[in-house]
């Protein structure tokens, strides 16, 4: 099976990990700080805030703007269930919006006419990998005087008019789980050129305690206050290792999912039943999905027999993602329903995600060509 992603580990991964296993400190200790400060100077930001996942970064993040009951956060239909979830963590409401059809990314439009008196922020999602357009969205949440939150946990390494993801919105959050551009087992970090808000989420991530083992070790003592209520959301020595040694990898990697994409984009072409999202002309794409829309209708199928057809020839498709309003949970406890974001909605019945990922050989690629080929020839 030809998983739709993969992460990879080498020797100097391994390594890493020896080191800080045979060194004084397994957590809160000085790798943390390398780490934080390598991921920064990656993105262009003067802040990052690493911790344990990327639910925690977006929960953080979230955290730091004080948002909580009574308020609202705007968020996109077409996204991991996390992006709304760390906003009900907080005692706030999600609002959902609709995506643009052709990129499936949050729609500024749809944004503007979802503020009220009660919103906080806006959280735009880097679907795919692709950056949401941020120019569009920071003249809105300036003009309205709320917070603008990048969910870049697909994007890292992608560009907005030549500007780095991370350095985009207010708070840039991210995530190291194994099928994203650079793994830690499970990670995340969030970026700001902010230093009250990456104080807040420090604090945040430690039980909302003043100050942390090292930082007492340091001076001598074992006094500390808790401040605020907060969480264990710490990323150990041993994580930030292997981020920091993945990071130096991490433009071969992206260099190759760029490869895998525009060998995808090249067959495709030729197939009328099957299109690719677009990538608009203002970004460089850093491909962490590679999403696919099938014109049912013409094919004569569901997807679903699409989807188990390719999992039969050995090719790990996935779909990503049911729209998170009509999840049950905020069905049941937000009374959101189908029809509330139409292009979303629609899209989801239409979308596979193919397989991307560095490790992937040029065989690899052909070998879902084939399989796709195969599939659709069944059903046209």
């Amino acid at each position: 099976m030809i998983p739709y992603g993969k992460h990879t580990i080498n020797e100097e991964d391994i390594r890493a990990v020896v080191e800080v296993l045979q060194s004084d400190w397994l957590t809160t200790g000085p790798k943390v700080d390398e780490f934080e400060q390598a991921f920064a100077g990656l993105v262009g930001c003067k802040e990052a805030v690493c911790v344990s996942n990327g639910t925690a970064a977006l929960h953080a993040a979230v955290y730091a703007l004080e948002i909580g009951p009574g308020d609202e956060v705007i968020v996109p239909a077409m996204t991991f269930a996390a992006t709304a979830n760390c906003v009900v963590f907080q005692g706030a409401t999600p609002v959902y919006v609709d995506v643009d059809p052709k990129t499936l990314l949050i729609s500024p439009d749809q944004v503007e006419t979802k503020i009220t008196s009660r919103s906080k922020a806006v959280i735009a999602v880097d679907y795919t990998g692709h950056p949401a357009e941020y120019d569009r969205l920071r003249d809105i949440t300036s003009q309205n005087g709320i917070a603008l939150v990048a969910d870049a946990c697909h994007s890292l390494g992608a560009t907005y008019k030549s500007r780095p993801v991370g350095s985009l919105a207010d708070l840039n959050t991210f995530s190291f789980h194994p099928v994203k551009h650079i793994t830690t087992g499970e990670g995340g970090m969030i970026t700001t050129d902010d230093p009250r808000l990456a104080h807040r989420m420090r604090l945040f991530r430690n039980h909302g305690i003043s100050s942390d083992h090292r930082q007492r070790d340091a001076i001598g003592s074992w006094f500390y206050e808790m401040v605020d209520l907060g969480y264990n959301y710490r990323l150990t020595d041993l994580q930030c290792a292997i981020g920091i040694s993945q990071l130096h990898r991490l433009p071969k990697w992206l260099a190759r999912r760029r490869e895998i994409a525009k060998r995808y984009d090249n067959a495709l072409a030729k197939i009328e039943t099957v299109t690719p999202l677009e990538v608009e002309r203002q970004v460089t794409h850093a491909y962490h999905l590679y999403v696919v829309r099938f014109n049912l209708a013409r094919l004569q199928a569901e997807r679903a027999d699409i989807y188990s057809g390719l999992r039969g020839e050995g090719i790990g498709v996935n779909v990503h993602y049911i729209p998170v309003h009509l999840h049950p949970y905020y069905r049941k406890h937000f009374g959101t329903e189908p029809g509330l974001c139409p292009v979303a909605e629609a899209a989801y019945k239409q979308i596979i995600s193919l397989p991307i990922f560095p490790g992937m050989t040029d065989l690899n690629v052909d070998m879902v060509l084939k399989a796709l080929d195969k599939i659709l020839s069944r059903t046209g």
